[in-house]
């Protein structure tokens, strides 16, 4: 059994002192950072693009977990590799030639990833599952923080696990949207590898703890 990577969602940090959140991360048990990019048009909000992503990667001493929610992310692959990306995800919805984008993000040396919807059946990944480093199963539906739990997403790990073992593939699973000391262990019972969590670290009294806490559960 690999381990369990906990990366906190940096789009929940304070912006203001956002080197001192980037530092806690670094000094923390957390593994990845997740970075989303919102362009306000794939989603109704606009997070940060190029130059926070840049000043990110400056400081930032772990994975960079990159997460495009936006529109025509090939015009960018090459671009968030220069800034330091090691996993792009795009979303499913946003692309229209799958396997193409896969392939331009591995090209730049980068990890693929590929992003679902709460409604976007993971059966749409069947021919691409083995091209796949990383599938974000959204528990949440994407563009705002601090969302609930969507309860589908269980039985959705669960049936992604499934294509994944078929198909021999070595695809992390990663939840993205609601995670909390209350659901992350029975996420990663269901197969799950990867738990984003931003608000539930972020607004903790100690998030440096919330983070030990969140490991000790999945370890």
């Amino acid at each position: 059994m690999s381990e369990k990577i906990v990366a906190p969602s940096l789009l929940a940090a304070d912006f203001a002192n956002l080197q001192r959140d980037i530092e806690m991360v670094n000094q923390s048990e957390a593994d990845w950072f997740h970075l989303d990019v919102m362009d306000g048009v794939f989603v109704p909000n606009i997070s940060f693009g190029m130059p926070v992503v840049k000043a990110i990667s400056k400081h930032a001493k772990k994975t960079l977990d990159v997460h495009l929610m936006i529109v025509d992310p090939d015009r960018y692959i090459k671009t968030f590799a220069d800034l330091g990306a090691h996993n792009l995800t795009v979303h499913y919805e946003a692309c229209n030639h799958l396997h193409r984008t896969l392939q331009s993000i591995k090209s730049e040396g980068m990890k693929a990833g590929v992003a679902l919807n709460p409604h976007t059946s993971v059966q749409l990944l069947n021919d691409t599952i083995q091209d796949i480093d990383l599938v974000c199963l959204m528990s949440v539906n994407p563009g705002f923080g601090g969302q609930s739990f969507i309860e589908n997403t269980y039985q959705k790990v669960a049936e992604l696990k499934d294509l994944i073992a078929q198909k021999n593939a070595p695809t992390l699973i990663e939840i993205d949207g609601g995670v909390n000391a209350d659901n992350a262990k029975k996420l990663t019972d269901a197969g799950a590898d990867v738990l984003v969590a931003g608000s539930f670290v972020f607004k903790s009294n100690d998030p440096t703890a919330t983070i030990k806490g969140l490991k000790e559960r999945i370890a």
